[in-house]
């Protein structure tokens, strides 16, 4: 079960580590990117019927690698230091409100399919 969840984390860090590459600098866009979406996909893992071994995989594992509450926290922590309260407070807001909607939003998604 730990290589289950071990090979789930790789996939998740690459990807997490790919998303922050691939967007620009300046604002936290990757943290917050992945932990929306994140938030949503693991809405929809919850909400699908996944053997023992596929929530491992994909919940525990690379959903796990892939979201960074950490991260979050050191962005926010950082836009604050550098008197990015406008930004801060945006960051703050969407993250804790957008996450567990999106996550919600992927659990209704599968009831309705």
């Amino acid at each position: 079960m730990v290589a289950i969840v071990g090979v789930g984390g790789a996939i998740g860090a690459v990807l997490r580590y790919m998303i922050g590459e691939w967007l620009p600098d300046g604002f936290p866009w990757g943290t917050l990117t992945v932990n929306l979406l994140g938030s949503l996909l693991l809405g929809i893992l919850v909400g699908m019927s996944l053997s023992a071994e596929m929530g491992l995989l994909l919940g525990t594992g690379l959903m796990g690698a892939f979201t960074t509450m950490s991260a979050y926290s050191v962005d926010l922590v950082e836009l604050f230091e550098n008197s990015e309260y406008g930004p801060a407070m945006s960051y703050l807001l969407i993250t804790l409100l957008g996450c567990p909607l999106l996550a919600y939003g992927g659990m209704k998604i599968v009831q309705a399919a």
